[in-house]
């Protein structure tokens, strides 16, 4: 099998989940720094169009969305394991819970003005600006829309508070002694807000909390080296897909293997991703597209939380 390749960048939340569940595997892996914003060629020519961060390329075959590069990380190396066996459905329902719902709210924190002052710094007033436009286009045409910061202030207590009580009783972890896909799905929006000092504070009243978040940023990032974005498309035009397992899944809405899809996500960020469909099971779409730059690729979405439609012929 191919290396791991991350592309992603230093700020990103969900990256920082990506970076922290490969610390946890204590796997190696290649990363590649991508522009925060938008244009992302290079990161486009392997997605087809899909713009999220993180993306997770492993040769030809390319994985969008976190909850896609769980469970292939649990593929590559089975143990120690994302999914706490018997717990899988509460585990993967509370991550997605978190990914959601936390996550509005610690943008949402970070997205006040003294606190959007505060992560820019001394950055030319242009270049915020940009970030913030690109973000108001990202949440364009997707149900999801921004969580009002008054919102978020007003409903923080709760959801920390329900953490804060658990984690007296649960141990060093959300489920247990051994962190698992649920603690990195909560880590990475308080990450976002501890990694403020404008907000930082916010976590204050909450000392079990914020041990926590210690016990799983000792996790760490694995073993990164730095790879440049041309060499991670000439790394897929030189592979190939990984073949695919057989699967006798079938689409309730009558969608089949070899058709023209489209796969976009739900929320936020929906630009389609358009290609043959060449796999689907009840976790994950797979479509093969073609690249002029990075050849036959295999791009793999989660169907949880994503739109697949046929093409018109």
């Amino acid at each position: 099998m191919s290396e791991i390749i991350l592309h992603h960048y230093a700020g990103s939340p969900f990256a920082e989940k990506a970076r922290m569940m490969l610390g946890f595997k204590g796997l190696a892996w290649q990363s590649v720094d991508i522009p925060p914003i938008m244009p992302k060629p290079d990161l486009t020519a392997l997605t087809g169009g899909y713009r999220k961060t993180p993306v997770m390329q492993v040769g030809a075959d390319i994985y969008c969305d976190t909850a896609t590069i769980a469970r292939q990380l649990d593929r590559i190396q089975p143990l120690p394991s994302l999914y706490p066996e018997g717990r899988e459905a509460v585990a993967a329902s509370a991550a997605q819970f978190a990914d959601q719902v936390m996550f509005q709210h610690g943008v949402a924190l970070n997205f006040q003005p003294h606190a959007v002052a505060e992560r820019f710094g001394k950055a030319p007033e242009n270049v915020m600006k940009a970030f913030l436009a690109d973000r108001k286009k990202l949440f364009e045409g997707g149900s999801a829309s921004p969580l009002h910061p008054a919102q978020a202030l007003s409903q923080w207590p709760t959801l920390l508070g329900r953490l804060e009580q658990q984690l007296e009783d649960s141990g060093t972890f959300l489920l247990g002694e051994e962190p698992c896909i649920v603690d990195f799905a909560y880590y990475h929006p308080l990450w976002f807000v501890r990694s403020n000092k404008a907000v930082s504070s916010m976590l204050d009243p909450y000392p079990q909390v914020q041990a926590w978040l210690d016990a799983v940023a000792a996790c760490g990032h694995g073993e990164p080296t730095d790879l440049d974005s041309a060499q991670a498309i000439e790394i897929a035009r030189k592979s190939t897909p990984e073949s695919l397992p057989e699967s006798g899944f079938r689409d309730h809405n009558g969608i089949e293997v070899g058709q023209t899809v489209s796969v976009s996500a739900v929320d936020y960020g929906v630009d389609p991703v358009t290609g043959t469909l060449v796999y689907q099971d009840a976790e994950e779409i797979v479509v093969r597209r073609e690249d002029d730059r990075a050849g036959e690729l295999h791009v793999h979405f989660p169907r949880y939380g994503f739109r697949l439609s046929p093409e018109k012929q």
